[in-house]
């Protein structure tokens, strides 16, 4: 018997002070089986630095053609693609080649060597934008993963501010790689 994913809902309050982006999403955050809570809180960190009413979750893990997140305009062209962790080269590739922009989240202790060994490839695109995300504050995230979350996020000068009310993670994105167009 396969196993399923399991179900993640959350009350996301976003209050962007850099984009003047101010929301609340209702989400929906399936965790594949194979998937940690500290990727999928990942995913979740994401969706809110990048927040947009047609900002959607791929299915990811389970199906290699999307990714981690996505937005499409009115005509099924994919205006951003988000993906998250340490994809191979190709991936990334095939990703700059049917978006506009894509966006790669790294974390994790692999990522710096990842870095490493990716960056003179990871330079060729002129649509991707690669940013680190620091272990510490990711492990902090996975922390604050129930299956029924509320929970406010603050962006403010580049630096984001994630609380359930009782606890909050600081996370300080580092931009590795910029989009030179987008």
């Amino acid at each position: 018997m396969a196993l399923t994913a399991t179900i993640f809902k959350v009350d996301l309050t976003i209050s962007d002070m850099d984009r003047g982006y101010y929301a609340t999403h209702a989400l929906v955050l399936a965790r594949h089986p194979s998937e940690t809570d500290e990727r999928m809180m990942v995913r979740m960190l994401a969706f809110a630095l990048n927040a947009d009413e047609a900002l959607e979750f791929g299915k990811g893990l389970s199906n290699e053609e999307e990714p981690a997140l996505w937005r499409k305009d009115l005509t099924g062209i994919i205006e951003q693609w988000i993906e998250v962790g340490l994809p191979d080269e190709k991936s990334v590739r095939k990703a700059c080649g049917r978006a506009t922009q894509v966006l790669l989240y790294t974390y994790g202790r692999g990522a710096a060597k990842w870095w490493q060994d990716n960056s003179d490839a990871m330079a060729r695109p002129d649509n991707l934008t690669i940013i680190d995300l620091p272990a510490e504050s990711t492990q902090a995230l996975a922390k604050l993963a129930e299956r029924t979350m509320q929970l406010q996020c603050t962006i403010q000068d580049g630096t984001t501010w994630i609380t359930d009310g009782d606890n909050t993670v600081e996370i300080a994105p580092v931009v590795l790689s910029a989009a030179r167009r987008h």
